[in-house]
């Protein structure tokens, strides 16, 4: 189905026509467009949807007798639209062309991965013979993070005449592109007005319907609309929309060309300016849809670059797909804007556009090959510490207590209920008992700083990130004497689907091993970090957050003394999970065949996945996955544990018989974790997760948007988990693992300043080469620790140890 830099679709399908608008959108870092056909309008099969990235509004809804608040990110009016229909010379008009048409005879959706480009191919013959060949071809410019163009060529076959066609500028959009939230209210757009300049150039304002706490957004659109050949053209204006419809002479030899070119404005755009007059001004000036495909494509080629990710046969198409879908939505541009990692990509409006966790798996990534960016997403969570804090404030803890899901303002987005679709019941939510994020966030941080050697960030945002999270934790530890442990009471796992013991009364387990383990982490790494700081920011950091000596002694005795449960010789996911119920998995499955959503089978059942050992997704695998087998080694022995590889392999074995797949991320991590064991399943875990959105393997959640978190963990298995780069306080050390499917791959990364740190792994050899430049020698840590040093300029090629 697909080359090595296309992505095609032969034929027509309205069945998966949303998960091909997700897999082919399109979008520069600040906004996207999904990849639907023009002629179309949202409905069952279609949902046609520009996202602007930052862009939030909050509604209230009525759901099961209460009033909830959402805030979603906004469907912005749709710039593509374009209606069309034949006029042939001595007949009837035909009717208005949509892939829907009977008429379709051929069709053919091709995303370009080495242009980023979408282009759709379709032909309609008639009942009397008479054809007509249309050509989409569409771009969301990556050089100019502001400009979007589409061009329309129609090839008249067996007749002539006129082609009628209609250029749309359409406000009038609501979200409803997930059907879950259909009770949900979800028209954000408000105040509209559309027109059209003296020169043609449609024109569309609106603002987002919010007030308080956060301003309104304003919107402007303009759309410049050109035909080929050129023709006088009516335009009309509604208050929510701007046509301009033009008829133009077809035939044999004699094609029509119609290129709409789009310029998108908003009120987050700095240096502020009149979002519609800035729109109009860009729309009317932009180049010719020749320049702008020129200039587009040379700015994909220097991005492209800076990500390089290489490897053969499938692999290699997947992971490109992949590394295209993430640059779209966080891009060099990215880093010019007040944004965070949204977890569904600008694809879709499932998560509500929300940010969550899912940057654990997305800036490791992004750290090695595009460090402004991911530096940028740390300064959203970075802007938004004084939310955290007020969060913590009102839990009556202290420090910065992150939500669960981030939204605009970094104030908690989670739902208070959620709908079973298989029951059709709305259920209490407690996902936002899933504190580890913030030790997601000081991980990713910590990271950043090993990979980049940021002193200026990590002594500055990153050290009051690490201090504050650090601080939280140490507040919600108790000391249990009769254990001699401090344990962590009342939160949720990454597993999600055990909220609650069994019968209790109030929702939360007791001492995650993965919240506890990687709070003990948060607690030691803030302590080193703040001894490295100069005494005068000590000082300053010390009285910014209220901390003193006795403070800092007391993170020393908790990151020593965190309760790590076990059972049966393996870690305990939680306090007391060793005494839930075996779930009979032979039944579910033969009963119900997918049961990746257990929890909502068991819920329609009347039951709850909380009586059983079955979780959703990696839990505590999940310290596989962050941590290496000698890190996680030392961790424990901090903790005063004993951890070996027998310890591990049991524990990995254990959960691995007990975890349903839920969740894209989990096939992902377990196949990180396998393939670091040399485990014989490890390459069928890596390939599921390959396929988790290509394939749509949750059964219509990739119509909804992408899983970002999933598509960017791939790249980083085979960059920190198969090539086994991981940068460290003594350098860079190189790793690698041998895995069916990956035979070779080829990188390119930055490391302390260094871009373009090109990295070859083959069988049996691992080649380094470092571009010229004026910094020093890269140091190498490669297997064995042997340790080398490689100067700005040189490459060197070094033969793997067997086995």
């Amino acid at each position: 189905m697909n080359t090595s830099w296309r992505w095609e679709y032969r034929r027509y399908d309205p069945g998966t026509e949303r998960l091909a608008e997700s897999l082919c959108t399109l979008g520069n870092g600040r906004f996207a467009t999904r990849g639907s056909a023009p002629e179309t309008t949202a409905d069952a099969v279609h949902y046609p949807a520009t996202y602007l990235a930052g862009c939030y509004d909050r509604l209230t809804s009525a759901v099961a007798g209460r009033t909830v608040s959402n805030e979603d990110l906004v469907r912005l009016p749709d710039w593509t639209a374009l209606r069309y229909r034949c006029l042939p010379d001595g007949a009837p008009p035909g009717e208005w062309l949509t892939p829907d048409h009977p008429s379709l005879r051929r069709h053919h959706l091709s995303l370009d991965l080495r242009s980023g480009t979408l282009t759709r191919r379709m032909l309609f013959v008639d009942a009397e013979g008479r054809g007509l060949g249309v050509t989409h071809t569409r771009l969301v410019h990556m050089g100019d993070p502001h400009l979007a163009a589409q061009r329309t060529r129609f090839r008249a076959s067996g007749w002539i005449g006129r082609i009628e066609v209609v250029s749309v500028l359409d406000g009038d959009v609501v979200n409803g592109g997930v059907e879950r939230y259909a009770a949900l209210a979800g028209r954000h757009l408000v105040r509209h007005r559309a027109g059209a300049e003296a020169d043609g150039t449609a024109w569309l304002s609106c603002r987002t319907s919010r007030r308080t706490p956060a301003p309104a957004v304003t919107i402007g659109l303009a759309v410049r609309t050109s035909t080929r050949p050129p023709t006088a053209a009516e335009r009309a204006c509604t208050t929510t929309s701007a046509t301009q419809t033009s008829v133009l002479p077809i035939g044999r030899g004699r094609p029509v060309v119609v290129v709409k070119t789009a310029a998108l404005f908003s009120s987050l755009d700095r240096p502020r300016a009149d979002p519609v007059r800035s729109a109009v001004e860009q729309a009317a000036h932009a180049p010719d849809f020749p320049a702008l495909l020129a200039s587009h494509e040379a700015a994909w080629q220097r991005i492209r670059s800076q990500g390089e990710l290489r490897t053969t046969g499938e692999t290699g198409r997947i992971l490109r797909l992949h590394s295209f879908h993430v640059l779209q939505t966080l891009s060099p541009h990215t880093a010019e804007l007040d944004v965070g990692v949204p977890a569904r990509g600008l694809h879709g409006e499932a998560y509500r556009g929300h940010v969550f966790w899912d940057e654990l798996f997305v800036l490791p990534h992004l750290a090695l090959h595009f460090p402004e960016t991911a530096r940028a997403l740390l300064m959203y969570r970075h802007r938004r510490l004084p939310a955290a804090r007020e969060a913590a404030r009102r839990a009556g803890a202290a420090g910065a207590m992150f939500p669960w899901q981030s939204g605009s303002s970094g104030t908690e987005e989670t739902q208070r209920l959620h709908l079973n679709p298989r029951s059709g019941r709305w259920l209490p939510d407690h996902s936002r008992l899933q504190r580890h994020v913030g030790s997601a966030i000081a991980w990713n941080a910590w990271q950043y700083g090993l990979a980049t050697g940021d002193t200026g960030f990590m002594h500055g945002p990153g050290a009051e990130l690490l201090l504050d999270i650090a601080h939280f934790w140490s507040g919600a530890a108790t000391w249990d004497a009769a254990l001699g442990r401090y344990r962590i009471h009342g939160v949720v796992g990454p597993d999600e689907y055990h909220d609650a013991y069994p019968d209790a009364a109030a929702p939360g387990i007791d001492d995650n091993a993965y919240t506890n383990v990687t709070a003990a982490w948060v607690l030691a790494r803030a302590l080193d970090l703040y001894a490295e700081l100069p005494e005068a920011r000590r000082a300053e950091l010390l009285v910014r957050l209220g901390l003193d000596a006795d403070d800092l002694a007391g993170w020393e005795d908790i990151s020593h003394r965190m309760y790590v449960p076990f059972h049966r010789g393996v870690i305990s996911q939680f306090h007391g999970y060793g005494d839930l119920v075996e779930l009979d998995w032979d039944r579910y499955r033969a009963h119900y065949h997918d049961i990746r959503r257990l929890d909502r089978i068991l819920e329609a059942e009347g039951d709850t996945p909380n009586r059983y050992q079955a979780s959703k997704q990696a839990d505590t695998l999940m310290l596989g996955y962050l941590f290496r087998p000698a890190e996680l080694a030392r961790l424990f022995a901090r903790l005063g544990y004993g951890f070996d590889d027998e310890l591990w392999a049991r524990t990995v074995a254990y959960y691995l018989r007990r975890t349903c797949h839920g969740s894209t991320l989990s096939s992902l991590v377990h196949g990180w974790v396998l393939a670091r064991q040399q485990g014989p399943d490890a390459w069928r875990y890596c390939r599921e997760a390959l396929l988790g959105d290509v394939t749509d393997i949750q059964g219509g959640t990739t119509g909804e948007g992408i899983h970002l978190g999933a598509m960017a963990g791939t790249l980083d298995l085979v960059e920190r988990g198969i090539v086994g780069l991981d940068p460290a306080a003594d350098g860079l050390r190189i790793d690698p693992v041998p895995l069916s499917g990956t035979e070779g791959s080829t990188l390119s990364v930055s490391y302390l300043g260094h871009r373009d740190i090109r990295i070859r792994f083959r069988p049996g050899r691992l080649g380094i080469r470092v571009r010229p430049s004026l910094l020093g020698p890269v140091p190498l840590i490669l297997p064995g620790d042997r340790r080398e040093w490689i100067a700005a300029g040189q490459e060197l090629w070094y033969r793997l140890p067997e086995g």
